[in-house]
């Protein structure tokens, strides 16, 4: 090679390397400087449901914390599985965010086997665990039915007559009453809804007979005496809801049915990012007025390392899974 070709090859080489460095350089700066633009905050659940409260009252601070708007998008359907598919094929970039309950990453997959469109720990990265919240079974103020014993009698009196709300097939309101269902052999039709405060309605005006429900809607119209909670689905007593028996005490051994609340990204969202929104959402949710505002929901404030978070789907699911196949649960 001639002298004149060697020093061309050697500038070309040179250029190349500049120039690589410069992308990698531009590259670092673009991610040290996320967040640049505002945030959209999937709820995969209608306004007005329980975790669209527990996100209204996070994305103020968070946007405070990262310096950009996180904005509020309810893409209700499906017991929660639309809005969470949606963000599962999302862009990694840090940019769409999703706070969504246990039921669409922990039961829907066994659910929907080959229907559902996304694998919860595939498709998305584990954030944090925002808190948990017992169920409570909600019955109209005019039910004859004052307690659990007395609602399994007047569902075993009128057979196949009775009917419950639920926010879709897979979520913790149908497979709690499945639950009850099948331990004292009673039979209800399954009526679903967008949301909770949609079920409420339809309690509190006579066209549904129960409903297991959060505690953040239901109890506000129990408190003013529109309807009737019955018993919480906690193992243990619920310390925000003093006075009302588990159902293990009504006599269901070992009944237990809890929602939690959670945030994800798209997974292969980068390590910096995930560290980041953890950071932020762990210091947020240890701040005493958050707090305050969840357990005004009923929630307990409980975040979680994205591990912990993905430890716990992984048993949850186990858990659940076995209780499907139990009862032969599919919606395929």
């Amino acid at each position: 090679m001639s002298l004149l070709a060697r020093s061309r090859a050697l500038l070309i080489r040179s250029l190349m390397g500049l120039a690589c460095t410069g992308v990698l350089a531009h590259s670092a700066q673009a991610q040290s400087s996320w967040p640049e633009r505002p945030i959209q905050m999937v709820v995969p659940f209608p306004a007005g449901s329980s975790p669209d409260a527990l996100a209204r009252a996070i994305s103020e601070p968070l946007s405070q914390a990262l310096g950009q708007t996180v904005i509020v998008d309810n893409r209700p359907g499906a017991g929660g599985n639309i809005g969470t598919r949606f963000v599962a094929h999302a862009k990694p970039d840090g940019y769409t965010l999703l706070l969504t309950i246990n039921g669409p990453m922990v039961t829907a997959p066994t659910l929907y086997k080959t229907s559902l469109g996304y694998e919860p720990l595939k498709d998305l990265q584990a954030i944090s665990m925002i808190g948990t919240s017992p169920n409570v079974l909600v019955v109209p103020a005019n039910s004859p039915a004052n307690t659990v014993e007395e609602f399994i009698a007047l569902a075993k009196s009128r057979p196949g007559e009775l009917n419950y709300g639920s926010v879709g097939p897979g979520s913790s309101a149908h497979l709690a009453m499945a639950l009850l269902e099948h331990a004292v052999d009673i039979k209800l039709e399954q009526i679903p809804y967008s949301g909770f405060p949609q079920i409420l309605t339809a309690i509190i005006g006579g066209d549904i007979d129960a409903a297991f429900m959060v505690p953040g809607i239901a109890m506000p119209q129990v408190e003013a005496g529109k309807v009737k909670a019955l018993a919480v689905t906690s193992l243990q007593p619920s310390e925000l809801l003093p006075g009302l028996p588990t159902m293990t005490q009504a006599g269901l051994e070992n009944f237990e049915a809890i929602s939690w609340d959670a945030f994800f990204v798209p997974n292969n969202t980068s390590d910096d990012v995930v560290k980041r929104l953890n950071d932020e959402i762990t210091t947020i949710l240890q701040r005493d007025d958050i707090k305050a505002k969840l357990n005004a929901f009923y929630f307990s404030s409980e975040p979680s390392t994205p591990q912990a978070l993905t430890n716990k789907i992984i048993a949850d699911k186990a858990r659940w899974d076995e209780v499907i196949e139990r009862l032969s649960l599919s919606l395929e």
